[in-house]
């Protein structure tokens, strides 16, 4: 169970980082690959976590995964997919560090029971993803994307 909310964080997340790193690419936001995409790369990432390997490995390879995505199904080359997601993750942890810290400064809840209390940690852990697809759609409102930027 622990593991099915653990992945319910992290889809949201995953979608909401792609977005904004599609919006700073000046791509359109085409919400069926990028949901479909975002799904995925997740799985993958939280089933990495989920192994005993080094702190971190994940996020390089969520990294990894979503400038595929973007340079295989758009016209951005790997660079500037490398960048732009660099970005758009950057600041999901930005703002999941922000909001870790206010929640847990309102409340009387340490790290380490939030961090063993899946439903909890699930509660905390979607204002990030909230907030970052906001940024993503306001960022494709004003930075008005290329036309054919998709090729699928």
């Amino acid at each position: 169970m622990n593991e099915v909310i653990f992945l319910l964080q992290g889809i949201p997340e995953t979608i909401a980082t792609l977005a904004l790193s599609l919006a700073f690419a000046r791509i359109s936001l085409r919400w069926l690959p990028i949901v479909i995409g975002g799904a995925i790369i997740s799985i993958i990432g939280s089933t990495i976590k989920l192994l005993p390997f080094t702190l971190g490995l994940h996020t390089v390879a969520m990294l990894l995964m979503c400038v595929f995505f973007i340079s295989k199904t758009t016209r951005i080359s790997p660079a500037k997919s490398f960048i732009v997601a660099t970005s758009s993750i950057i600041i999901l942890i930005f703002f999941e560090i922000v909001i870790h810290l206010y929640i847990l400064r309102l409340t009387t809840i340490n790290l380490e029971a939030a961090s063993t209390n899946a439903l909890l940690w699930l509660i905390i852990g979607m204002p990030q993803a909230v907030i970052v697809l906001i940024i993503a759609l306001l960022t494709s409102k004003i930075k008005k994307p290329i036309l054919n930027g998709w090729k699928i």
